[in-house]
């Protein structure tokens, strides 16, 4: 019998087990399970280095479920996990494995959920005890969990809950149980302090060691586009758009960056959702119900918070934010392609982070293939090819008669009819306009070429301004510093209302009152309306034309102004501070208080000297 003819019938587990399994739908163990299921149903320490994705939630839980004793009524199986959403799906697949099991009780005990709930199914005498190492060790501490008669622990993602800082919590729980125990540890790496544990904790330990994610999700389609002329938010959802997927998930750095993303793309009519560590718990529940049952399709996380996710539904994630270290990488896109399902990740990789993707690189021992930004005539496809799948739908609506009836009222019989249907489509549209003009030309060069220091430079010079000067028109808008405003505020309203990458918009004067701005030569008249109503910090900025002005030529001042306004505002203040020291300000102090006083002395000097002259 070969290795790929194994089935779950093979490998001695109980019939409650197996008939559970197969109404799931497996029928042939995954490589990490077929390793460690015969180990742990003998009762032999396991040691399991295998990457997020691979099966091994089933490949602990089925050997270890299967020796519960259901007529003893204390925690007789622990696993603890870094994150509560990791506990939460553990012990779903727990209960799913002992569903033909009759008097098996699960308990999950994490922090944000009540002391109660915990507390009742405790008493109720769970055999099997999921949660995180802190809410664990609260318990133990209390004397609401009793491990004294424990037959198997399991540490899953224990890699995770040393970066997370639980590894002292781990400890403390491990060296609370019996001498007798069975011990299974779960880890994509092995760094010093997990290999302690093993030492420690663990009685000799028999390794499976699965290989690379690349072997155990095979159907995962990895790209990366490197972020050139176009900002990231931009690329985003021209990414989204061309995507074909079911559900999504954003990775971003920080929980900022999850708000922040989130907000852009409900502007623009995806139905998403934030996820991140300053959530309740009732809220990030609700939120992955919403996911799971179809109402809501992306989700923007960070990677603490997206720890242990598993819903079928994701086929595409998006890392926005390159993470710090390439294991990161692999947890992030283990999130799709699960369980012989096939997903696709896309990476956005900064000229600085270039490093950072060597080390994904050779973590994953392949190349990310570099893919374009999707092109305006990619966009304009996509969409008239749902606008057409949407309106062909309506046309097998049985009302469509009556609508034909109301369509003769509306109109006379001598107006073409394609006209009519013309302007309607131009309605219907919306935002997601149908016909886009031409993507601004960019030059094309290959990775290799974006390595080199001087075209990296030329790059800077061409988005900063410089090169070849574009005839731009100034304009008026009634938002200045008074009213808290920076150059990125104003920048980012303009860019986002009027669909205008930032590199078209020229720079931008601040004063107290009011700001001025240059934008390409010959604006349509409807984006400059558009622009008359847009708000900046909830106020309307009305803008108003004032005059011709030639872009390109940007003197040092200007490109102070499109840092931020800094310089600016630098230059203006010596200015006023230049002007009330002839009025006596004395807020001057040190050596340029005295050169002022000095410099004064050496003028009435000078005048006395030309008047004694004179008299002479």
């Amino acid at each position: 019998m070969t290795e790929t003819n194994i089935t779950f019938g093979d490998l001695g587990l109980p019939e409650f087990i197996l008939s559970a399994v197969s109404e799931m739908g497996f029928t042939q163990p995954s490589p990490i399970q077929q390793a460690c299921i015969p180990h742990l149903l003998n009762g032999r320490d396991v040691l399991g280095m295998a990457q997020t994705g691979s099966g091994k939630t089933a490949a602990f839980s089925l050997p270890l479920l299967a020796q519960i004793d259901v007529e003893e009524k204390y925690p007789q199986m622990l696993v603890m996990a870094p994150t509560r959403e990791l506990a939460i799906q553990v012990a779903d697949a727990c209960e799913q494995f002992t569903k033909n099991a009759k008097g098996v009780r699960i308990v999950t005990l994490y922090g944000g959920q009540r002391y109660d709930i915990q507390l009742r199914a405790l008493r109720q005498g769970a055999q099997v005890v999921v949660g995180t190492p802190g809410r664990i060790l609260d318990h133990i501490n209390r004397g609401t969990l009793d491990l004294s008669a424990l037959k198997c622990i399991v540490l899953d993602e224990a890699d995770e809950m040393l970066r997370m800082g639980f590894i002292d919590d781990v400890e403390t729980v491990m060296a609370e149980l019996p001498e007798q125990h069975q011990t299974a540890l779960f880890s994509a790496t092995m760094p010093e302090p997990i290999r302690r544990i093993t030492k420690r904790f663990m009685t000799d330990p028999q390794e499976v060691k699965i290989q690379s994610t690349q072997r155990t999700n095979p159907d995962i389609t990895q790209s990366c586009w490197y972020v050139r002329g176009y900002r990231k938010n931009d690329a985003l959802l021209r990414f989204l758009e061309v995507e074909d997927f079911d559900a999504a998930i954003i990775f971003t750095r920080t929980k900022t960056g999850t708000m922040d993303v989130t907000e852009l793309l409900e502007k623009h009519g995806f139905r998403a959702a934030a996820l991140n560590g300053d959530m309740t718990q009732q809220a990030r529940e609700q939120t992955l119900d919403r996911l799971r049952n179809g109402s809501l399709d992306i989700l923007v996380a960070t990677d603490v918070a997206a720890r242990g996710l598993d819903v079928e539904r994701i086929s595409l994630v998006v890392n926005y934010d390159i993470p710090l270290d390439a294991e990161s990488y692999v947890h992030r896109i283990g999130r799709t392609g699960r369980a012989g399902r096939s997903g696709s990740a896309i990476l956005f990789v900064e000229p600085r982070e270039r490093r950072l993707l060597g080390n994904i690189e050779r973590l994953m021992k392949k190349p990310v293939a570099e893919v374009e930004l999707p092109n305006h005539e990619q966009l304009q496809a996509c969409r008239r090819t749902k606008f057409v799948a949407k309106i062909t739908k309506q046309l097998e609506h049985h009302d469509l008669e009556q609508y034909r009836s109301l369509l003769e009222d509306l109109f006379t019989a001598d107006q073409d009819i394609e006209d009519i249907a013309a302007a309607m489509l131009m309605l219907l549209q919306g935002k997601q306009k149908l016909i886009l003009p031409p993507d601004a030309p960019m030059e094309k060069r290959g990775r290799r070429e974006r390595d080199d220091r001087r075209g990296e430079r030329g790059d800077r010079r061409e988005r900063s301004g410089y090169g070849t000067p574009v005839a731009m028109d100034l304009y008026r808008i009634e938002v200045g510093r008074a009213d808290g405003v920076d150059v990125r505020h104003i920048v980012g309203a303009i860019a986002n209302e009027g669909n205008i990458d930032s590199r078209n918009i020229g720079h931008i004067k601040l004063y107290d009152d009011y700001s001025t701005i240059e934008l390409p030569k010959g604006m349509p008249k409807e984006l400059l309306q558009t622009f008359g109503k847009t708000r900046v910090l909830n106020k309307q900025i009305r803008m108003t034309f004032v005059s011709e002005a030639q872009g390109g030529d940007r003197g040092r001042g200007d490109r102070d102004d499109r840092r931020g306004g800094y310089g600016k505002r630098r230059g203006n203040d010596r200015n006023d501070r230049s002007e009330r020291g002839f009025k006596g300000d004395r807020k001057f102090s040190g050596k340029n208080d005295r050169s002022f006083k000095e410099g004064g002395r050496k003028e009435f000097r000078e005048r006395d000297d030309f008047k004694a002259k004179r008299r002479g």
